[in-house]
C-alpha cells in the first residue's frame, strides 16, 4: 500500500496528469493537502500535449449554437470539413449529438455564456499567480486573430458578437488591408477579421504542464506512472484507489482523466454524456514563416500558433470512438489550407497527431462531487478550452476539498444539468 503523502487527514489523489489534473493538484497542495497524481503516461503527454495552445479569457460563446441541426447532413458527407461524424460511430454518438443540438437552443445561450465567462475570465491572472516568474517566456498575451474569407457575418457570428458585447469584451474588427498590416505574411484571401487583444497562447503546452508538475514534486508531491483501475469504498466514501501497482489511500480523490473520466464516473454510478471530440494537429519544425499572433481560420475551424519548437496547425472536430484509427486526410486538409493562408509556409518534416477532447454537449465541464462518494470530485469535460478553464477549475476543486465556498458559483458545472443519474449505492 502507498499513501498519498506524509500528511494525515489531508491526502489527495488526482487521476490525470494533464493541464486540469496538475493545476488541481497544485491548488490542493497550496490548500495544505499532500498530493499524488496518477497517470499511465508522463505529465502532459495526453490531450494537453497536442492542443493549439490557446489561452482565451474572452472565450464565452458555446460550441453548440442555434441552427446546428440543419448542418448535420453536410457534416456526414464531407470527410474534410471542419466537423465530421464517422458513419460507423453514428449509432453510439447519436445521443450525444442530439444533446449537443438541444444545447444550442437560443434560450440556453445566456446561462451557458455566463458560465463560460465566469470560468475563463481570470485565466491569465491565475496562471501568473500559479507560475510566478516561470510564466515569462512560457505564456504570451499577444492577442488572437479570427479571419474569414466570406464577406459578411452569418447569423451565428452575429449572435456570437452580441454575446461578447454583453460582457464588454474588447474586440477590433479588421478589413482586408488591416489584416495584412497585422500579419504581412498572410495571403490576401481574407476579407474580414476580428482581433482579441486580451487573449494569447502558451508557446509549449507540454512544457506548461511539466512546469506545474515540477512545482508539485519540488514541494513533496508524488507523480505515479500507473494505470488507475477502480475506487474502493468504506460506506459512502472512497477510501482507496486501486492501481496496477499500488493501492492508494486518500481523503480526497479528483477525477481529471480526460475522456477516460467517463468510465470512472460510470463506475461510481454517474452517467455523464462525454464524447471523444477528436482533434488533429500538424507540427511544422521549420515553417519558414511564423504567424505574428495566434490566427484562427473561422471558415475551416482550425488555428495556427507560433510555438518555441515550430508552428502548430490545430483544430477541426471528428466525432468518433476514442480508439478509432487516425484519418490522415484531416490533418492533410488543414495543412493544405494553411499553405493557402501562408504561401511561403515550409512543410518539410511535418508531423501529424490526433487527440481526444473530452467534450460535453453544452461546452461546460463537469466540476462536482460524485453522488456515490462525496470525497470524489470530478473535474473533466472542458472540450476545446482545457488550457483556459484549468486554473479556475482548480480553485473550485480546492474549495470543494476544503469545504469552503468557491469564488464563483459552481452550480452551472454540476452533474444535475444532465438529469437523474443511474446512481446506485456502491460499497467497497
Amino acid at each position: 500500500m502507498r499513501y498519498s503523502g506524509p500528511g494525515h487527514g489531508r491526502r489527495a489523489v488526482v487521476l490525470g496528469a494533464g493541464i486540469v489534473g496538475v493545476t488541481a493538484a497544485r491548488a490542493l497542495q497550496r490548500e495544505g493537502f499532500s498530493v499524488t497524481i496518477v497517470d499511465q503516461g508522463e505529465p502532459g503527454r495526453g490531450c494537453s500535449y497536442g492542443n493549439g495552445g490557446a489561452i482565451s479569457p474572452d472565450f464565452c460563446v458555446p460550441i453548440a449554437m442555434p441552427g446546428m441541426l440543419r448542418r448535420v447532413p453536410k457534416w456526414l458527407f464531407d470527410p474534410n470539413g471542419p466537423l465530421v461524424v464517422r458513419w460507423s460511430d453514428l449509432p453510439s454518438s447519436a445521443p450525444w449529438l442530439m444533446r449537443w443540438i438541444r444545447a444550442g437552443r437560443l434560450d440556453q445561450l445566456d446561462s451557458l455564456s455566463n458560465a463560460l465567462r465566469q470560468l475563463h475570465a481570470t485565466s491569465y491572472t491565475r496562471y501568473q499567480q500559479l507560475l510566478g516568474c516561470r510564466a515569462t517566456g512560457l505564456i504570451e498575451r499577444t492577442g488572437q486573430l479570427y479571419v474569414w474569407a466570406t464577406n459578411a457575418p452569418n447569423a451565428t457570428e452575429a449572435l456570437a458578437n452580441e454575446i461578447r458585447k454583453k460582457f464588454d469584451i474588447e474586440t477590433r474588427a479588421l478589413d482586408r488591408d488591416e489584416i495584412r498590416e497585422m500579419d504581412a505574411n498572410l495571403a490576401p484571401i481574407f476579407s474580414r477579421g476580428l482581433y482579441f487583444p486580451d487573449n494569447g497562447h502558451t508557446v509549449n503546452p507540454l512544457r506548461l504542464v511539466q512546469t506545474i508538475a515540477d512545482m508539485i514534486t519540488s514541494e513533496g508531491g508524488v507523480i505515479l506512472k500507473q494505470r488507475a483501475i477502480r475506487f474502493e469504498f468504506d460506506e459512502r466514501r472512497a477510501r482507496f484507489l486501486r492501481c496496477d501497482g499500488d493501492l492508494l489511500e486518500g481523503d480526497i480523490f479528483v477525477v481529471a482523466a480526460g475522456i477516460a473520466s467517463k468510465d470512472f464516473a460510470k463506475g461510481l454510478g454517474d452517467e455523464v454524456p462525454l464524447q471523444a471530440e477528436r482533434g488533429y494537429h500538424v507540427m511544422l519544425p521549420n515553417p519558414g514563416v511564423w504567424p505574428r499572433v495566434k490566427v484562427s481560420n473561422r471558415d475551416y475551424m482550425f488555428g495556427m500558433t507560433s510555438m518555441e519548437h515550430g508552428v502548430r496547425i490545430a483544430g477541426t472536430v471528428e466525432i468518433a470512438r476514442a480508439d478509432a484509427p487516425i484519418d490522415e486526410r484531416r490533418p492533410r486538409a488543414m495543412l493544405k489550407m494553411a499553405k493557402r493562408m501562408y504561401p511561403k509556409l515550409n512543410d518539410d518534416g511535418a508531423e501529424f497527431w490526433m487527440g481526444c477532447r473530452p467534450s460535453t454537449p453544452d461546452s461546460l465541464p463537469v466540476i462536482d462531487r460524485s453522488r456515490a462518494a462525496t470525497n470524489v470530485i470530478y473535474a473533466f469535460g472542458h472540450g476545446h478550452t482545457g488550457l483556459t478553464g484549468a486554473p479556475m477549475t482548480a480553485e473550485i476543486v480546492a474549495a470543494f476539498a476544503a469545504d469552503i465556498q468557491p469564488q464563483i458559483d459552481p452550480s452551472p458545472y454540476s452533474l444535475k444539468r444532465f438529469g437523474r443519474s443511474c446512481f446506485a449505492r456502491i460499497l467497497g
